[in-house]
C-alpha cells in the first residue's frame, strides 16, 4: 500500500511533491551511474564531454592547434587537434589525452618553421601541416601524405605513393569534390602536378595517401575560408 507522501492522490494535490520525487530518483540514478574506465583513469577521449574538454579545447587552441571551437565536445576536430600536438611532441599518436599528451600540453609543445615568410609548410616526418606566417607557425593541424606503399597508376605501371619534398606554389584549386582516378579529393589545391592539399573523410596519424596531403573536411574548408591557402600560396614540402 502506497505510504501517504507517495499515495497518487497526493501527488495529484501537489504535483510539486511528484516532480520533487522524480528529481530525487534521476539525481540517485546518476550518481549511481558506473564512471567510465577512461574518465576514472583521468583521461579524455573521442566522445567524451564536460568542463574538462573545454579545458582541453582552449589550450590546444592557445598553442594553435586548429580546431573549430572550445564547445566542450570532443569531436572529431578535437581529435583531429590532440593527434596534431601528439605529433609535434614525439609521443604515442593515439588521440587520447592522458599523463603525456597532458605534459605535452604543460609543456606548451609546437613545431618550429623552416620558412622565414609566409607559407604553408608540410612535415613529412612528424605527419603535420603548419599555417606558417612571418617565419612563426601560427597554425598546426594534422595531416596524413604519401603513404611509401606501391601502388598501380592510372596508366598500369607501378609507382610508389610519395609526397616529394622541395618548394611549390599551388595553380589550380577546385571547390567541392574533383573527381580523380585514385577517388575524389575535397576541395583540392594542386601544388605539383596531381598532388594537393585536399580535404578527406579520413585523416590517420600515419602517412595513407598516394602523394597528396589529406586535411579533415572542416579544416579544408577553413584553410581556404581564411585565405590561408589560395592560388600562388608558397607550398614547402619537408
Amino acid at each position: 500500500m502506497p505510504t501517504p507522501a507517495t499515495h497518487p492522490r497526493t501527488f495529484r494535490r501537489h504535483p510539486t511533491r511528484l516532480l520533487a520525487v522524480l528529481l530525487a530518483a534521476l539525481l540517485g540514478a546518476l550518481l549511481l551511474a558506473p564512471t567510465p574506465a577512461h574518465a576514472a583513469a583521468g583521461e579524455l577521449r573521442n566522445g567524451d564531454s564536460g568542463r574538462a574538454v573545454t579545458a582541453l579545447q582552449n589550450d590546444l587552441l592557445d598553442l594553435g592547434y586548429w580546431l573549430d571551437g572550445a564547445d566542450g565536445e570532443f569531436g572529431p576536430n578535437t581529435a583531429q587537434a590532440v593527434l596534431a600536438l601528439q605529433k609535434a611532441a614525439g609521443i604515442a599518436r593515439d588521440g587520447v589525452v592522458g599523463p603525456d599528451t597532458r605534459a605535452a600540453l604543460a609543456d606548451g609543445a609546437r613545431p618550429s618553421a623552416s620558412s622565414s615568410g609566409d607559407a604553408l609548410e608540410i612535415d613529412l616526418e612528424r605527419q603535420l601541416l603548419l599555417v606558417v606566417s612571418g617565419g612563426e607557425v601560427e597554425y598546426t593541424l594534422n595531416t596524413s601524405t604519401g603513404s611509401g606503399k606501391p601502388y598501380l597508376g592510372s596508366d598500369g605501371s607501378e609507382r610508389i605513393a610519395t609526397t616529394p619534398t622541395g618548394s611549390y606554389a599551388v595553380f589550380r584549386q577546385v571547390s567541392g569534390w574533383d573527381p580523380g582516378p585514385y577517388g575524389a579529393l575535397y576541395a583540392p589545391m594542386y601544388f605539383n602536378g596531381g598532388i594537393a592539399v585536399h580535404g578527406y573523410p579520413s585523416v590517420p596519424a600515419y602517412p595513407a595517401s598516394h602523394g597528396c596531403a589529406r586535411v579533415s573536411l572542416p579544416a579544408m574548408d577553413w584553410l581556404r575560408e581564411e585565405g590561408h591557402i589560395a592560388v600562388g600560396t608558397t607550398v614547402v614540402v619537408r
